[in-house]
């Protein structure tokens, strides 16, 4: 790899310290680093990234990680994380031990792990793929979502609740987690489907095959009236659905790729992150 694109949450590198830092040590062996194009609201400007980067290097937290994974899907190119933010699953390298990552870098010295993504669609030709999850919720005051699940085309369950999230493995310790959702270690292929405080004592996450197809749909309110929901794409993107309309998800075709330096195991990072390590 010779050629790094490198994206920065201004927010959490605020002096552009570690920034800097990442291009100095680049330059210094020899490789080449590109900051990522930005309008002026800071928003990256995809078509002027260019075609040949060979790998992203993402200084923020989890959350920036995966919006750089949404914006490059498709491309194939391998994303390390520089983590700014506090827990970190997703964002590897700590700004402490930076130049022993970056050396790592250079001499190749790293795995890549291929982490699945899910598409989901509201019709009308609205879509959107996620790295972590795609949720349901209620859209205004504290009242239930009445919906029923589908899987391949067979009614599995109707529910009332505040809401539905359909997890990959890697979201698994996400709102999934929060939701009292298993943890999956992240390159499993399998997606999951966990109910947010659903108003029925046997409601449980379901673990699905990740070839298999999920259909949500609305239903009406307890008297009949016509309910406003909201589907979310890792919590970047929303849409807005309503009373009869359907939410299909299913397996992307695209992965994102995860640069991996450490050969710590998942347990091991879970045990750490757990205790606040």
């Amino acid at each position: 790899m010779d050629k790094f694109l490198i994206v920065t949450n201004d927010g959490k590198d605020k002096d552009g310290k570690v920034t800097g830092e990442v291009l100095s040590l680049l330059e210094k062996n020899g490789k080449k680093g590109i900051l990522c194009p930005k309008d002026a609201e800071k928003k990256i400007l995809l078509k002027e990234i260019p075609e040949d980067v060979e790998c992203a290097l993402v200084i923020g937290g989890d959350g920036s990680l995966i919006e750089v994974a949404r914006l490059l899907r498709g491309r194939g190119i391998p994303i390390l994380g520089i983590n700014m933010g506090t827990l970190g699953y997703l964002t590897e390298v700590e700004p402490g031990s930076l130049e022993a990552a970056m050396t790592q870098v250079v001499r190749g010295e790293f795995d890549i792990e291929n982490r699945m993504m899910l598409y989901g669609e509201t019709g009308e030709n609205r879509w959107d793929v996620a790295l972590n999850d795609i949720v349901l919720t209620r859209n205004g005051g504290p009242r239930i979502i009445r919906f029923d699940l589908y899987v391949n085309g067979e009614l599995l369950n109707e529910y009332e609740a505040d809401g539905v999230i359909i997890s990959t493995p890697t979201g698994s310790t996400a709102y999934n987690l929060s939701a009292g959702g298993p943890i999956v270690e992240p390159t499993a292929s399998l997606i999951l489907v966990t109910p947010i405080c659903c108003h029925a004592l046997y409601a449980r996450s379901i673990i699905l095959s990740a070839e298999d197809e999920i259909m949500i749909k609305i239903g009406k309110g307890r008297r009949g009236t016509k309910e406003e929901a909201l589907v979310s794409f890792d919590g970047i993107e929303s849409m807005a659905v309503k009373t009869g309309d359907k939410i299909s998800v299913r397996r992307a075709k695209e992965a994102t790729r995860i640069l991996q330096l450490n050969r710590v195991s998942f347990l091991e990072t879970l045990r750490r992150k757990m205790r606040g390590n």
